[in-house]
């Protein structure tokens, strides 16, 4: 009987080393994600475009300051 109690600590203490491996790996998947976003939204910054409406005309939105 002594063996069959050993064997399921065992593979408990298994799944717990599994399990932590998992959440590990998630985690680091998730910093590298954000890491990633973070570099994409540093790197790709648009070149300046020239605004198609004037400033005192009327209808469609324009940027309210140029960043060039």
């Amino acid at each position: 009987m002594s063996s069959a109690s050993e064997g399921s600590g065992h593979s408990a203490a298994n799944w717990r080393l599994i399990a932590i491996m998992i959440a590990a790996a998630s985690i680091v998947i998730l910093i590298a994600a954000n890491a990633h976003l973070v570099y994409v939204a540093f790197v790709s910054q648009p070149d300046c475009v020239t605004h198609t409406k004037a400033v005192g005309e009327k209808g469609t939105y324009r940027a309210a300051r140029s960043a060039c």
